[in-house]
């Protein structure tokens, strides 16, 4: 019988260490949740597997290392488990999702509740552990029915019927044009909100959705225009979410504040994700601050992973920007100084997109 007495009682060995993994934890959960959510449309991506395989390896040895038992007895079997799925000995489905989910849940409650000096046998906490060993270890036709008596067991509920499904809804799918229109007005409709938060704004979703109109024809429309559409209007909408100080806030900014900042798309990705039709958008809004070399943010994706309307996002954005950075100087010289950043921000931006974007803006200054 294996020994999760840490899971009933745990030892707290260092204090400060706990709230180092508490934050860490805050900090990578919402990650995993994307890459679950990246995998419920696309259940054999590899390399979205091999991200939260990764993620959960991670939380394991923060565990270890801040000596936080109960996170290496929670993060093990899971990452045991998606161990098998990226070597293709399972495969990935919803009821897999669900278990982690509720794991990662389970996981965030009890070290909260260890920081607070809160019981944590409330939180059967046993029961999560043994059973994620059991479908860690188990046969694939097993691991079904092991999860349906895990989340039994932890919550009281059944899994609802959409985690009992085999395989996730596919990627691809667009809503009907009269749904897309009714979205899209939606999703305009929250642009303009935006707008009304700074003098600086007005006008800007009609700025960029012309730029990234014109820079997907450019390229020959590789790029769902009504996804595009919807990804423009709502790339920044997490701004709301924020505190006004920081639209646009000039001069160095704190740790929080980066941190916020880098949080905002996440709110507007979460948002889409959710909306039936929307799931190609939401990829390219979370995707919209990756860079082609890997530095970007969140996942530090490198550039074939990153989505072509993540990349006209990322390049408008960037121009936009530097554009009212430099308003002061008159519409001819400010478009002329932001081109001139923008393409000396060689690493930055995807090379093909740029091409495409400096045809569309050399068309725009001639006129």
């Amino acid at each position: 019988m294996p020994d999760y007495s840490a899971l009933i009682t745990p030892v707290i060995h260092d204090r400060d260490a706990l709230q180092e993994f508490n934050e860490s934890l805050v900090d990578k959960t919402p990650i995993i949740e994307r890459d679950i959510a990246r995998l419920r449309r696309n259940p054999g991506d590899t390399g979205v597997i091999a991200d939260l395989f990764r993620a959960l390896h991670n939380i394991k040895g923060d565990a270890a290392i801040c000596k936080v038992d109960v996170g290496v007895l929670i993060a093990h079997p899971i990452e045991t488990l998606l161990a098998r799925v990226r070597q293709g000995e399972i495969g990935f489905s919803e009821l897999q999702a669900e278990v982690i989910l509720l794991a990662l849940d389970r996981l965030e409650l009890a070290i909260e509740a260890m920081v607070s000096h809160r019981p944590i046998t409330n939180l059967a906490l046993p029961e999560l552990v043994s059973g994620l060993e059991g479908m860690s270890q188990t046969v694939e036709s097993d691991i079904q029915s092991l999860g349906i008596a895990l989340i039994e067991k932890v919550t009281g509920f059944r899994p609802s019927q959409a985690a009992l499904k085999t395989r996730a809804p596919a990627a691809g799918t667009h809503p009907s044009p009269e749904e897309a229109d009714r979205d899209l007005t939606f999703f305009h409709q929250l642009a303009l909100q935006l707008e009304t938060h700074s003098p600086l704004f007005q006008g800007r979703s009609g700025r960029l959705l012309r730029l990234a109109r014109d820079t997907n024809i450019e390229a020959g429309s590789p790029v769902n225009q009504a996804q595009l559409d919807a990804a423009v209007y709502m790339h920044d909408a997490g701004m709301m979410f924020l505190s006004q100080t920081l639209w646009p806030k000039s001069g160095k900014l704190s740790v929080a504040e980066t941190k916020a900042l880098k949080d905002h798309p996440g709110f507007a990705a979460g948002l889409l994700e959710r909306m039936p039709g929307w799931a190609e958008a939401s990829t390219m809004v979370a995707q919209h601050h990756e860079m082609p070399d890997g530095a970007g943010y969140p996942l530090g994706l490198k550039d074939g992973d990153i989505h072509p309307g993540a990349k006209i996002l990322a390049i408008i954005d960037a121009f936009e920007a530097v554009t009212l950075k430099h308003r002061d100087r008159g519409r001819g010289r400010s478009l002329l100084r932001a081109i001139a950043e923008v393409n000396a921000c060689d690493r930055q931006f995807d090379p093909v997109w740029i091409g495409h974007f400096n045809k569309v803006i050399r068309r725009m200054v001639e006129d």
